[in-house]
């Protein structure tokens, strides 16, 4: 029988805390026995219990799912400097597992959940139901299945006992930073708070079926993005139906050519950022188990139980910082973020400090040239502006971000993550002042974007917040 989700605050902070010790343990051996060595052979034993720690790391992240899968998911798609870089394609290809997980729990348990919440038979909802699971999410499974009108969907499921595995979780939170910064520092209390907020809200997929079904409305007929639609009467707190959308996975579309992996990349960031700037609404939680290349060649989203709303006025603000970045305006940056509280240590906090902090996590889509994103790029930005190891921006690291814009930032960063692993070329900063100056578009895709948004209807939107 498949092993069961560890839901227990104390069995899942036991596990976390085996990882720090034996990591402290590995480091401390390592040091005893270094003593009297070569610099060669210190370098390859420090190498050597680096990758073991965060190995195991990645195994306990994989088992324990809600949260700590979560950051998991983080570290893959930022292709992070954990380890050397010898091993990195190793440590890629185990941190790939946490994306798109095996399923882990059996059939019987997974068919238990979804009969609970219907209060019948599996077959009283569905025709045919394939037990082999096809995807695997933080805190689920993805089934395909048949209705009995004919309709094939996907059929989301909540592992048994992740409810409580994801409290559990979110009360462990002040351990997993202790355990975690060994080989992730950024995870600061800040990006702890935005999980805690949001998390528990991913538990509710039928809240997450009607933001679904307003994100599917949103894009219907768009030309080469697509978002399948939910149905709502088949879905329940515990159990998500949705269109099935056949396609291409993230990992195969990476390996396709630079023609194909460039035009993805430009469809993603236009969903995933473009979005906030254009509806006031982006989905947070933008990974590459969340994107395929449809068979008609859209690009399919999936996933939405992060997904914010937000007050137009906050979009604007975040506009205008961004423009003010890309034309140099320093001191009017500064002032803005003064004005909105981003800054309160107007003392230490000097003109070119704030400019040269914003350049260096977006300056990739505010400089007017062609860029190719790496891994590398990508990882590099984000570690620069929020890794207390490095002593650049230590004042505007120590600044507290306001919630709403600390959850579109980590969506950008993610984004940003995504077009790193496709290597993706555009000139980015074209495509964005679309959003940001209202310029004419310079791509074929943004033409076709643009006519689609001229025959929509403009239709008013709420600042509801979900996730």
């Amino acid at each position: 029988m498949a092993k069961q989700v560890p839901t227990s605050r104390l069995a899942r902070g036991t596990k976390l805390g085996a990882v720090a010790a034996g990591s402290m343990v590995r480091t401390q051996r390592a040091r005893l026995s270094m003593r009297g060595r070569s610099e060669a052979v210190r370098a390859r034993m420090a190498e050597e219990s680096i990758l073991r720690s965060t190995e195991q790391l990645v195994t306990v992240l994989g088992t324990m799912k809600g949260v700590a899968m979560k950051l998991g998911q983080m570290m893959s798609v930022l292709d992070l400097d954990l380890v050397p870089p010898d091993h990195r394609e190793r440590f890629q290809k185990r941190l790939a597992v946490l994306r798109n997980a095996a399923p882990s729990v059996s059939f019987e348990s997974m068919r238990a959940v979804i009969e609970e919440d219907y209060g019948r038979p599996l077959d009283a909802v569905f025709a045919e139901f394939e037990p082999e699971a096809i995807a695997a999410a933080s805190i689920g499974q993805v089934y395909l299945a048949r209705l009995h009108d004919g309709r094939q969907v996907a059929v989301k499921v909540q592992y048994p006992g992740i409810d409580a595995a994801v409290r559990a979780d979110l009360k462990n939170l002040t351990m997993f930073r202790r355990v975690l910064q060994s080989a992730m520092p950024w995870v600061t209390p800040a990006v702890l708070d935005e999980l805690r907020l949001n998390m528990e809200s991913e538990l509710d997929y039928h809240v997450e079926a009607e933001t679904q079904r307003d994100i599917a409305a949103l894009y219907a007929g768009h030309p080469f993005i697509v978002v399948p639609r939910p149905v709502l009467e088949h879905s329940t707190q515990r159990v998500l139906v949705t269109e099935y959308l056949a396609g291409t996975a993230f990992e195969d579309v990476r390996a396709m050519p630079r023609a194909e992996r460039d035009r993805v990349g430009e469809i993603i960031y236009r969903f995933y950022v473009g979005s906030l700037f254009t509806f006031n609404e982006f989905c947070g939680d933008p990974h590459p188990g969340n994107v395929l290349l449809a068979e008609d060649g859209r690009v399919g989203f999936l996933d939405f139980g992060l997904f914010n709303r937000m007050d137009p006025e906050h979009v604007r603000f975040e506009a205008i910082c961004l423009c003010a970045a890309a034309e140099d305006r320093g001191a009017d940056l500064r002032d803005l973020m003064v004005q909105r509280g981003v800054i309160d240590s107007t003392d230490e906090i000097g003109v070119e400090e704030c400019l040269e902090y914003v350049l260096s996590a977006s300056e990739w889509c505010l400089v007017d040239q062609e860029l190719t994103i790496t891994p590398e790029l990508a990882s590099g930005a984000f570690l620069l502006a929020v890794d207390p190891r490095s002593s650049e921006f230590t004042g505007m690291k120590q600044q507290n971000l306001p919630p709403e814009h600390l959850f579109s930032r980590r969506a950008d960063f993610l984004t940003f993550g995504m077009l790193g692993q496709l290597e993706a070329t555009a000139n980015w900063h074209r495509i964005a002042r679309e959003w940001l100056y209202g310029d004419e578009p310079v791509t074929e895709l943004g033409r076709i974007h643009r006519e689609w948004l001229d025959r929509r209807r403009p239709r008013k939107r709420g600042r509801r917040r979900t996730g």
